[in-house]
């Protein structure tokens, strides 16, 4: 009868633990926007990841950001184009094939992405305070355990 108890007890917590995470993120995009909410031109949350793939790898194409996120190529293509139309991203051309167009944060993305990034920074130092550097480690240890089960169940 225990191993029962235990399981349910071990479903139910399995459950809270992403309960917690889903909450935990909810609050960190929601202190992060509303941090950005006065700046002049607000970014969406795919909108920033995108310029931190681009911040990360000046001159990736969109092809590069399709397969990092696995996010739908449409979806991408006009989210790309918005940032391009509003003047964040610039893009070239490939010399060898111009199909293929290199994308990098503009002058004005780029100090745009790093108000953004500090803001993101100032939201995650509050969401650690009162954790020391080994319980911040800990938890990223769990998480990449989650991560991993995850992924190698696909």
């Amino acid at each position: 009868m225990q191993n029962t108890v235990d399981n349910v007890n071990r479903h139910d917590t399995a459950e809270a633990v992403f309960e917690a995470i889903h909450t935990v993120m909810h609050l960190y995009r929601s202190r992060q926007y509303r941090a950005m909410r006065d700046d002049a031109q607000e970014l969406t949350h795919m909108e920033h990841k995108a310029m931190g793939f681009f911040a990360r790898y000046p001159g990736a194409t969109q092809s590069d950001l399709v397969a990092h996120s696995g996010r739908d190529k449409a979806q991408l293509a006009r989210l790309i184009k918005g940032l391009k139309d509003r003047g964040l991203l610039e893009a070239e051309p490939d010399a060898a094939d111009r199909r293929n167009v290199h994308l990098r944060l503009s002058c004005t993305g780029e100090q745009l992405f790093a108000v953004a990034r500090e803001h993101a920074r100032e939201v995650a130092d509050l969401g650690v305070a009162g954790l020391s550097v080994p319980q911040c480690v800990a938890l990223l240890d769990a998480l990449a355990v989650v991560r991993q089960n995850l992924e190698n169940d696909r």
